[in-house]
C-alpha cells in the first residue's frame, strides 16, 4: 500500500488549475499553427494567426488564454494500491481548485446554486469525476470548462434501429446549430452508449484526447474522420468568419447500449480545448 498526502494531491490541483488556463497543449498548439498555413480564407487566418499570437503571449507571460477559466474538472484515475492520508480525497482537490484560481488570478466562475446565483468567490465546488484503477499512482486531470462552448451540448435518444448516418448527422447538426458561439475551431467530444450520464461523461472525457490521435477502434476512427469532414465543409470556419476550418478534431468515446435505445452525447470545446494532468 502506497502513501499519497491529502495536501500533495492539493498542491497538484493547483498547479494544474494555472497551468491548463495558461499554457495551451501542443497538440492543440500545432493543429492551429497548421491550420493558420492551410485555411484558403483571408478572414479565417487571420483568426487563426491571432489564436497563435495569443496562446503563445499567454504561455510567455503566464497569462489566461482566455478570459473565461471555465468550471474545474478534475478527472481522477486512484490507483487501488494507493491510501489517501493527511486529509479528505474531495476536500483536497477542492482546496487545490481553490488556491489555483485565486493564486493563480483567474476569473471566478462558479455560482453556488443555479437558480440562487451568488459566486463563490473562488471558483469552487468543482465537478470530480473519480475512478478506482490497478497500481499505485494518482493520475490527476484538471479540464475548465467555458461555457460559451459548454452552453452548446446536446444530447439525443436513437432507437436501435437508428443507422449510423443519423448519428453522425447529429453531431454535424450539432456543430452548425452552435456556429460561432463555442469559439471555433472547435474540439467535438462524443459519447455514445450507456445511460444518458455515461454518455455525457465521455464526451466530455475525449476532450481531453489529443487531436492528433484517432479512437483506437478503427470502425469508429473512421467514424471520426467522415464527421470531422462533413464539418468542416459547411464553412462556419475560425471564430464564424469563414473557412474550412470549422473543427480540428472529433473524438468519439462509445460504451455497451441497451437493446431499446443507445445515448448520444455532443460536448463541444472550443479552440482552446484546455487540460493539464499529473502523476503522482
Amino acid at each position: 500500500m502506497r502513501e499519497i498526502e491529502a495536501f500533495a494531491i492539493t498542491d497538484a490541483i493547483e498547479r494544474l488549475c494555472i497551468r491548463a488556463a495558461t499554457v495551451l497543449t501542443p497538440d492543440l498548439r500545432a493543429a492551429i499553427e497548421s491550420a493558420a498555413e492551410r485555411e484558403p480564407s483571408e478572414a479565417g487566418r487571420g483568426a487563426l494567426c491571432d489564436m497563435v499570437e495569443n496562446f503563445r503571449c499567454a504561455s510567455d507571460n503566464g497569462l489566461p488564454i482566455c478570459q473565461d477559466t471555465g468550471m474545474a474538472v478534475v478527472f481522477a484515475d486512484l490507483g487501488q494500491e494507493v491510501h489517501i492520508t493527511g486529509g479528505d480525497f474531495e476536500e483536497a482537490i477542492t482546496e487545490g481548485v481553490r488556491r489555483g484560481y485565486v493564486n493563480g488570478y483567474l476569473r471566478k466562475s462558479v455560482v453556488a446554486d443555479p437558480f440562487r446565483r451568488v459566486n463563490t468567490g473562488d471558483n469552487t465546488p468543482p465537478v470530480i469525476w473519480t475512478r478506482l484503477v490497478p497500481g499505485d499512482r494518482l493520475t490527476l486531470a484538471v479540464a475548465p470548462k467555458g461555457f460559451g462552448s459548454e452552453n452548446k451540448s446536446r444530447m439525443k435518444m436513437f432507437l436501435p434501429s437508428a443507422k449510423i448516418e443519423e448519428f453522425e448527422d447529429f453531431i454535424a447538426e450539432t456543430v452548425s446549430i452552435a456556429g460561432a458561439d463555442p469559439c471555433p475551431p472547435v474540439v467535438v467530444g462524443v459519447g455514445i452508449g450507456g445511460t444518458v450520464e455515461k454518455a455525457a461523461h465521455m464526451a466530455k472525457l475525449a476532450l481531453t484526447r489529443s487531436v492528433d490521435r484517432r479512437s483506437d477502434d478503427g470502425f469508429y476512427a473512421d467514424m471520426e474522420r467522415r464527421v470531422l469532414e462533413k464539418i468542416n465543409r459547411m464553412g462556419i470556419g475560425p471564430q464564424g468568419f469563414g473557412g474550412r476550418t470549422t473543427a480540428l478534431a472529433v473524438n468519439i468515446n462509445a460504451f455497451a447500449s441497451h437493446i431499446a435505445g443507445t445515448a448520444c452525447v455532443v460536448n463541444i470545446g472550443c479552440h482552446v480545448t484546455r487540460h493539464a494532468t499529473e502523476v503522482l
